[in-house]
Parts: structure tokens; C-alpha cells; sequence
């Protein structure tokens, strides 16, 4: 193994700096929150606006089709994220990387806000787009991995889980303050004033919310689990090569257990709410106050998974949640096409309170599969290649699928995905007690 010893802390005796509990959970927490945001507001408006501003000279159908893709550019992003930000996570510090991660984030969110549509600019537009939503991808890529490393690496000892439930809760967070604002925007604006300008406000936003993220971050310590190793001079000059050459097998595990997560979240938010709006007949109100309504369910599972998964291990909790969401697959078609909101109601909420359950753990389960000076890097790279099969095209597809098969076809994606991940579980080793 390649190591450094460029960092100027050479004493192996000194403590390095500790971050209260509380600092560490809100650190965590509310940058993932504001950078899910910034992901969410593009998911919602790829759903309900950005095909016929950015591509108006095609069907309906295309525009969906379309708008989906952009979507999916920032998954193909982030794999790229998790290597540029997980190499100087690993060799400068988590800080510093997080801090970066999320101000690129925030600049791509506040200029997709400001980017002219088709009319004004032509191909310029969606071309622009696309850049941006790469960027955003990058941010994202990098932003994850070092929130959960945040949050575990200062965990007290068998708590690992619960702290690192902190990152995981932003995701809920962050979509229920986007889809709640684009409800209050659906609900004050005309079609013609969402469609002109008011789409841009969520996205504007970013900009302030970006500012109390940076400065929360800036006022944290490093990590004393990565000041250790500095000192120990255990770092190494390419993580990204070390972690592919030495430890492939849990990042590809990592990665597929992560699948049926990202299915679950993106099949039932994205696509249902294309679908539900487009096919179902539902107003753009009525089905973002149901996904509002759905997210709570996701927010309560995720302290309840995180604490049982200290309690009984991750992989117990990760299969209960996995063979769960086969099963919910079978419940897409009934209950989405039953013509009640209650049976919509009840699918999203199952589905997203199955994300929880899924998605908690793994704040702690993939630092845990990797060691200190690869951990930034590994940890995000699992994340990351997982969104890449179970998210980056779930909304494209599901799109097609639906018109081959009908919704039990997109059902039998979720099904399929979840077996992934299920197998992918079964296969790692349980690291509650790990050391880190």
C-alpha cells in the first residue's frame, strides 16, 4: 500500500479535536437536507415541467421521456462524484470535501433556476441543462459518503447506527420541503405562472439554503477516526485504485444492497407522480399532497430501522425491509389504479416507509465495510453505483414498461430489484461490531 505522510500533524500522542454529539447530528443532518433538496426540486419538476420548457418541439411523450433522462444524467454523475470528492475525503480531510460538495451542489441548483428555456436560447437550453444536472450529480456524489462518515466516525461506541441515521434522515426532509413547496406554488400560481416562472422560485432557493449549510460545516472539527490515521500516516495516494484493487467485493455488495433503496424511492415519487398526473387523472395538487402525506411514513422508519440495526445488527433489519419490498411490488398496479387517493395514499406510503426501513442502516453498514483511508471513497462509491442500476433510469424505464405492460410490469421492477439487494445482504457480513 501507497502511503503519505505529507500532512504536518505528526504526533501520533496528540487528541485530535472532538465534535459534540449534537454539532455532529446537525452537521450532518442539514447538509444532506439542503443537497436532497437540490436533488428533489429537479425530480419533481422533471415530473411536472422541465419536458415542455426545455423540450417544447416534441410529443408528450417525449418531453416525459426526455425530461427523464436529464434526470438520469446526475446518477451517472455521481459514481464520478464519489471518486473526486472520496479522493480528497481520504487525503485532505472530510471537512474540507463536504464543504465543497455541497457548495457545487447549491451553485448548479441556483443556475438550473435561472437557465433560459427553449424559446429564448434553442438547443442551448436542454444542452446547458444537461451540464448542470451533471454537475449536480458530482456535488451529490461526493456529498453522502462524508455526511455518513461525519456522523459514524464520531459516534459513540454502539451507536454507530443511530448517529448515522442523522444523514439519512435528510433525504425526507429534504423532499418534503421541495415537494411541499412546489404544492404551495401549484396551489397560489396559474398553470401559465408555474409554467412561466414559478417552477424557478424552489430552485432559487437553494442559493440562502446553501449559505446555513456551509456555515453549519465550517464550524466543525475533522474527524478524529481520519486525524488518527494522518498521524499514523496511513493515507494513501490514489484511494480510488486502492479501493478497486483491494476491496471490489464490498463495494459491488454495498452497491447492490443499496438498489432496492434508490427503486423504491424513485419508482414511487418520480414515476407516480408523472404517471399519476399524466395517466391517473390527478391534479399536480392532489398527488404532491400524497407524496407529502407518504414522506412522514418514510421519516418515522428511519429512527425506528437505525435503532433496531444497533440493537440486531444490519443485516437482520436490511432483509425484513428487503423481502418487504418484494412483496410491495405485487401492491403497484391494485392499489395505484384502485381510482381511491386512499389506495394511493397507502401504496406510496408503504413503499417509502419500506426506503426507510432499507435506507437507514446503510449510513452505518458501508463505512463499516471499508477501512479509514478508503472509507470517503468506498463508502460513496457503493452509494453511488447503486443509484446507477436501481435509480439513474428507474423513471425512463418504469415509463416504457408501463406501456409494454402495464404498472405490474414497473411492480415487478421494484420486485426484481429488491432480490438484488436481498442476495447482495445475505452475502456481507454482519458489521455492527466493527471497529472503525
Amino acid at each position: 500500500m501507497t502511503t503519505s505522510s505529507t500532512y504536518n500533524n505528526n504526533d501520533e500522542t496528540a487528541a485530535p479535536p472532538v465534535n459534540s454529539p449534537a454539532k455532529v447530528a446537525t452537521a450532518s443532518f442539514i447538509g444532506t437536507a439542503i443537497e436532497f433538496y437540490d436533488f428533489y426540486v429537479y425530480a419533481t419538476a422533471a415530473a411536472l415541467v422541465i419536458g415542455p420548457v426545455f423540450f417544447p418541439q416534441t410529443s408528450g411523450t417525449a418531453q416525459m421521456l426526455s425530461a427523464f433522462l436529464t434526470f438520469g444524467i446526475a446518477f451517472l454523475a455521481r459514481p464520478l462524484g464519489s471518486a473526486l470528492f472520496g479522493h480528497f475525503g481520504d487525503r485532505i480531510g472530510r471537512k474540507s470535501t463536504l464543504v465543497a460538495s455541497l457548495l457545487l451542489m447549491g451553485v448548479c441548483t441556483t443556475l438550473i433556476g435561472v437557465l433560459p428555456g427553449y424559446d429564448s436560447i434553442g438547443a442551448w437550453a436542454p444542452i446547458l441543462l444537461c451540464l448542470l444536472r451533471f454537475g449536480q450529480g458530482l456535488g451529490l456524489g461526493g456529498e453522502w459518503g462524508g455526511a455518513a462518515l461525519l456522523a459514524t466516525e464520531n459516534a459513540p461506541k454502539g451507536k454507530r447506527a443511530w448517529f448515522g441515521m442523522f444523514p439519512q434522515l435528510g433525504p425526507s426532509i429534504g423532499f418534503l420541503a421541495a415537494n411541499g413547496l412546489f404544492l404551495t406554488l401549484a396551489m397560489t400560481l396559474s398553470d401559465e405562472q408555474f409554467r412561466s416562472w414559478g417552477w424557478r422560485i424552489p430552485f432559487l432557493l437553494s442559493a440562502a439554503l446553501v449559505i446555513v449549510g456551509l456555515y453549519v460545516r465550517l464550524k466543525l472539527e475533522e474527524s478524529p477516526v481520519f486525524a488518527k490515521a494522518v498521524a499514523r500516516h496511513e493515507r494513501v495516494k490514489m484511494p480510488v485504485l486502492e479501493l478497486f484493487s483491494q476491496y471490489w467485493l464490498p463495494t459491488l455488495l454495498g452497491a447492490a444492497a443499496m438498489v432496492v433503496c434508490y427503486a423504491l424511492f424513485y419508482i414511487s415519487t418520480v414515476f407516480s407522480l408523472s404517471y399519476g398526473v399524466s395517466t391517473l387523472g390527478y391534479s399536480r395538487e392532489t398527488f404532491l399532497a400524497l407524496l407529502c402525506f407518504a414522506v412522514v411514513f418514510m421519516a418515522l422508519a428511519t429512527p425506528l430501522s437505525a435503532w433496531l440495526s444497533d440493537k440486531y445488527g444490519r443485516k437482520p433489519v436490511l432483509l425484513v425491509g428487503g423481502v418487504l419490498a418484494i412483496g410491495s411490488g405485487f401492491l403497484m398496479e391494485p392499489l395505484l389504479t384502485s381510482g381511491s387517493t386512499t389506495g394511493v395514499a397507502l401504496f406510496l406510503a408503504i413503499e417509502l416507509f419500506l426506503m426507510g426501513v432499507t435506507f437507514a442502516p446503510m449510513g452505518a453498514l458501508l463505512p463499516e465495510l471499508f477501512p479509514t483511508h478508503v472509507r470517503y471513497t468506498g463508502a460513496s462509491a457503493a452509494y453511488n453505483l447503486g443509484g446507477i442500476v436501481g435509480a439513474s433510469a428507474a423513471p425512463f424505464f418504469a415509463q416504457k414498461l408501463v406501456a409494454m405492460g402495464g404498472l405490474s410490469w414497473v411492480g415487478g421492477y421494484v420486485s426484481a430489484a429488491a432480490v438484488l439487494s436481498v442476495i447482495a445482504v445475505l452475502c456481507l457480513k454482519e458489521t455492527r461490531h466493527t471497529e472503525l
